[in-house]
């Protein structure tokens, strides 16, 4: 842990936190290591969505009644 970390409290649910401490074990990485990990990959895929999101920012919007109609002539419903 690096000296610009922050301590914080979380609560997990007992299973999740066993889960955690088992996996935390057995990759010889600590618990704090797993979630920030996790946290840090959930946040790249949020910034890769909104990436995605303003790429297409200028496409026609397709209403949903229009979409089921394009399923059903393109045979996939």
């Amino acid at each position: 842990m690096t000296t610009e970390s922050k301590r914080v409290t979380i609560y997990f649910e007992p299973d999740l936190h066993k889960a955690l401490r088992l996996k935390s074990v057995e990759t010889s990485r600590s618990v704090s290591d797993l979630v920030n990990e996790a946290v840090r990959e959930t946040l790249l895929e949020d910034a890769e969505d909104l990436a995605a999101f303003e790429e297409r920012a200028d496409e026609p919007l397709v209403s949903y009644e229009e979409m089921v109609k394009r399923l059903k002539r393109d045979g996939r419903l």
